[in-house]
């Protein structure tokens, strides 16, 4: 039985292949992942947490990398449909990142297309999706780091990002254009508020960058403020981070993601900010 469980899995696998495009490493979005734009982070979602991090077993999402007690150490916080996942997947071979999302139907095909990139990475003879002016050559064959050491996991950000991470376990923080929640009602629903940022500050080492990027001005305004005004959060400008080696991943930030390309394809503009964690002085 459990043979044939693995085998029906490699099918599936292939099979989504020939769903992958093999520029955008991305699937055709089916009605099976069609979901809305955004969900309520205070509703009941029946989520599966573990009562502490010590408790959570990593193995199952990277199954190749996940030994000797090796954890994430970057996060993507409502990464939606996995771009960032992918394009920043052969920045850091070496290192577990891992895609939070609330969305049952949006985690699921960030899973699939993860599984269907291994698969690809592993073979250059696979047939791939194609169509009059997209060959099928497979150019994620032989990508670095195969793509095992990026994963998804359904979760509320919100309410359990401490019991999956330990304090300081992350260097890296992402929140991508994340819900603007116009109203001002809405307000306390935004994923940057005080009371997150010092959970943000306990997961995340000193060092650690936070990466900001949004479409709303607005937003991006009430991002910056109350990041600014946290004491364990400085700003730290995209020429110093490009000068520290860094401009692939703030690229990656910038046009990595389908809401950041839809951004670009209209012409919108996009509003960058990225703070590194400090000591705390007292």
């Amino acid at each position: 039985m459990g043979r044939r469980k693995q085998q029906t899995t490699e099918s599936t696998q292939k099979a989504q292949l020939h769903e992958l495009h093999p520029q955008a490493g991305a699937l055709r979005v089916s009605w099976l992942w069609k979901k809305r734009a955004h969900a309520n982070p205070f509703s009941d979602h029946n989520l599966a947490y573990p009562p502490s991090p010590a408790h959570f077993d990593w193995s199952p999402h990277f199954p190749h990398l996940a030994h000797a007690g090796k954890r994430p150490e970057v996060a993507d916080i409502g990464c939606g449909f996995g771009g960032l996942l992918i394009a920043i997947a052969p920045l850091m071979p070496d290192t577990l990142i891992v895609g939070m999302e609330i969305r049952a139907q949006v985690t699921q095909y960030v899973t699939d297309r993860i599984a269907a990139l291994r698969l690809a990475a592993l073979d250059n003879d696979i047939e791939m999706s194609s169509t009059d002016a997209v060959p099928k050559k497979n150019i994620w064959a032989g990508t670095p780091g195969g793509f095992q050491n990026i994963s998804v996991l359904r979760s509320n950000a919100m309410k359990f990002l401490p019991n999956f991470f330990e304090k300081a376990q992350l260097h890296t923080l992402f929140f991508l254009f994340p819900d603007p929640h116009f109203k001002a009602r809405k307000h306390k629903a935004r994923i940057i508020s005080p009371t997150l940022l010092a959970e943000y500050a306990y997961v995340l080492r000193v060092g650690g960058i936070v990466y900001t990027v949004t479409d709303v001005y607005d937003l991006h305004n009430w991002m910056v403020t109350h990041l600014d005004a946290f004491p364990l959060f400085k700003r730290i400008d995209e020429a110093t981070l490009r000068e520290q080696g860094k401009g692939d991943i703030v690229d990656a930030v910038l046009n990595g993601t389908e809401e950041g390309q839809k951004v670009e394809r209209n012409g919108g503009q996009k509003y960058f900010a990225a703070f590194i964690r400090i000591e705390d002085e007292k």
